[in-house]
């Protein structure tokens, strides 16, 4: 269990002051000047030591990443983009750290940006969050007003930020699309390479982070990388907000050390599984876009990067969406093959016509009006989707239907026989999904 003493997040639930006074009295922005002062390497050797990996999803390490933005500048403006998207379903961690600890991100903003030579930090906010960049403004309006921000602030490096607000596309939260919605454009992502930071926004080098990403930040450089990295276990290091939804008594955001297993997590926190352990049915774990793992697989496991992608799923985001034994587990995957078919961007072929292709065959599998070959066809094109696609959206769309497959088989099947005995003497399933 993580002590008290070692949350980053210190109102995470709004209980305190959310001003920059009382963020100060909480130890933000406590001579950031000296963090300045550690140098650009000196702050990037620091964050990968540390074995922060990305909080936005994919898990790739910090440090490396800022690493990856040019050392000298060719005349070109560097950018720092802070993803703040959230659209993911079952997520809701950014929104809390917004609305409730904004100065945490903004501190983390000054921060990332000395590290990466960038001036200018835009945090693109999802379209849906009206409050959270109500706050976020606000807080943004009183760094200006205490001179943390603007040209010859008090922390040593001229910087500004921008809060831009989407218009609520679940595409924008993919790196490159997010880039082109920031100049205007319609958000389709880019072929890589160039990798935003060498090309990123308006042609500029770029890194784009998830608002956890870089809200931990200066909390690691006060006390430092071994301080983080002794939290967790080996390669998956440090304190994570879980968001936990579902079928448990108590829905809530909680920072907890990373590799705390499943069921502490749910016992100590949300007060169990609806019904108790028993009744557990599966667990998304990081979010609709990564498989589902069976309850009895998940009961005990470690909710970390490596343990979960062991169970052929991942952490993602950490929205651990809990199911019970009440729920109906095929037609939960079809409602989530509906919303990436609904947010595809229509791109890529396989996207395109894929997620509609596989929506349409879910719902009938969700009556049992298919044929058993048909989940092996099922099974055969989410490959032929996943890794064929610009983004990760091909993935997120077929990865949910897979872990379905892999684990619920019996009851897909169960429900095809049950159709096929109660239909008309003489009646077919119709290929209707193959039209």
């Amino acid at each position: 269990m993580l002590a008290d003493k070692d949350r980053i997040f210190t109102n995470i639930y709004g209980i305190h002051d959310k001003s920059l006074k009382g963020a100060m009295k909480r130890g933000h922005w406590d001579n950031t000047k000296a963090l300045i002062e550690m140098g650009r390497e000196g702050v990037i050797n620091v964050m990968k030591e540390s074995g922060l990996r990305g909080r936005g999803g994919a898990g790739f390490p910090t440090g490396l990443k800022w690493s990856f933005m040019p050392k000298e500048s060719d005349g070109r403006p560097h950018y720092l983009v802070v993803n703040a998207d959230e659209s993911e379903p079952g997520t809701c961690k950014d929104r809390d750290i917004m609305r409730h600890d904004p100065h945490t991100l903004i501190e983390g903003c000054v921060i990332a940006g000395f590290a990466m030579g960038a001036n200018t930090a835009y945090i693109y906010i999802r379209g849906e969050y009206i409050r959270e960049r109500e706050a976020l403004q606000a807080a943004i309006d009183e760094c200006y007003d205490a001179g943390l921000l603007g040209r010859d602030n008090k922390c040593g490096w001229d910087f500004d930020v921008y809060v831009h607000h989407g218009a609520g596309a679940y595409i924008c939260g993919e790196e490159t699309a997010m880039l082109e919605s920031l100049e205007g454009k319609k958000g389709l992502p880019r072929l890589k390479p160039p990798f935003p930071a060498n090309v990123g926004l308006w042609g500029c080098p770029t890194t784009v982070n998830n608002v956890e990403s870089i809200a931990v930040a200066p909390t690691i450089l006060r006390r430092g990388a071994s301080w983080f990295a002794g939290i967790g276990r080996e390669k998956n290091t440090g304190t994570k907000l879980f968001c936990v939804s579902g079928h448990v008594e108590r829905p809530c955001t909680v920072e907890e050390e990373m590799s705390i297993t499943f069921r502490e997590l749910v016992d100590r926190h949300c007060g169990g599984v609806r019904g108790g352990a028993d009744n557990l049915l599966a667990v998304i774990p990081g979010g609709s876009s990564v498989p589902l793992v069976p309850g009895d697989q998940i009961i005990d496991a470690p909710l970390d990067f490596d343990s979960l992608r062991e169970l052929k799923s991942g952490l993602g985001t950490a929205a651990v969406i809990v199911m019970d034994k009440s729920t109906d587990i095929v037609k939960a995957i079809a409602r989530i093959a509906y919303f990436y078919r609904h947010e595809s961007c229509g791109q890529c072929t396989p996207c395109r016509e894929g997620t509609g292709w596989m929506w349409r065959l879910m719902q009938r599998m969700v009556e049992g009006r298919a044929q058993k070959r048909e989940i092996d066809m099922l099974f055969d094109v989410t490959k032929q989707i996943e890794g064929h696609t610009i983004c990760a959206l091909g993935d997120a769309a077929a990865w949910p239907i897979q872990g379905l497959i892999r684990h619920f088989r019996p009851e897909m099947e169960r429900r095809i026989d049950e159709f096929t005995r109660n239909a008309e003497p003489g009646a077919r399933p119709v290929l209707e999904a193959a039209e």
